[in-house]
């Protein structure tokens, strides 16, 4: 079984509001289905998600009712973007079904500490495809947190121990700068801890989940659950199908510890 993520930056334009790039997801959508493999699928909430959730301070908990609408409208919308998502999936013959974290995930001062399995486990074992995404999420602590799509994939890499887990970004991989704002960013093409530790403080987008620096750090654990864990662009094709096949990409490889084998 392998664990695939969207990331919100490749199924949304993220210089915008709710704005979904339906081509993109249904060409990754086919690639998914010619690849023939057993996966899970988490997709980040990019425009649909973050623009409202740092207005309000949803990654920040509870703190006065005024949170409440923003709350339920950052819900709404990435239901909304999960909807898009399965629509694009199952008209390209990727039949799966939708498991939204906040009826089964529980939260602890914004660490994830219990996801039900069982639905991931029951659907997979029937041959449909479990689709789960970022979404807003009860905190014992704080009262409500956001339970972004890498802790999700954390868990469930935890749990499942996939065969590889394949992260689609819309650039090759991690690179030692921003690769949309610096023409001379190189790619690195085994990211370690120390690799996290030398990367530039920059970022061109509201992310209320810890942006490239959580993300990697997110990364570096889950290669421990796994026998491979890359980074690609999805927004070059063919790319996540051949990825998905275990065929050498252009990409970053994601080590835990000591491996240093490239990608």
């Amino acid at each position: 079984m392998i664990i695939v993520k969207l990331g919100g930056s490749v199924i949304t334009d993220k210089t915008g509001y709710k704005c979904f790039r339906e081509l993109v997801v249904r060409r990754l959508a086919s690639e998914i289905k010619n690849a023939g493999e057993g996966i899970i699928l988490v997709h980040g909430a990019g425009s649909f998600g973050h623009v409202l959730a740092d207005r309000y301070g949803l990654h920040l908990g509870f703190q006065d009712g005024g949170q409440k609408a923003g709350l339920a409208e950052v819900m709404a919308d990435v239901r909304e973007l999960n909807l898009k998502v399965m629509r694009v999936l199952n008209e390209e013959g990727v039949y799966c079904a939708s498991i939204p974290p906040s009826a089964i995930a529980e939260l602890d001062d914004g660490r994830l500490m219990d996801l039900d399995m069982r639905r991931f486990e029951g659907f997979s074992d029937l041959g449909i495809t479990p689709v789960t995404f970022g979404d807003v999420c009860l905190d014992r602590t704080r009262g409500f947190s956001i339970c972004s799509g890498d802790q999700l994939i954390e868990s469930l890499a935890r749990h499942f121990n996939p065969s590889r887990i394949i992260f689609c970004a819309d650039v090759d991989g991690v690179c030692t700068s921003d690769p949309n704002l610096d023409e001379d960013a190189e790619l690195i093409e085994v990211v370690s801890r120390e690799t996290l530790e030398s990367l530039p403080r920059t970022r061109r987008y509201v992310d209320v989940t810890g942006s490239i620096f959580g993300k990697i750090e997110s990364m570096l654990q889950m290669a421990s659950f796994t026998k491979e864990c890359l980074v690609i662009n999805g927004n070059l094709e063919g790319r996540l199908e051949s990825a998905l096949r275990g065929e050498r990409v252009i990409g970053s490889r994601v080590v835990f510890e000591g491996s240093t084998t490239p990608p």
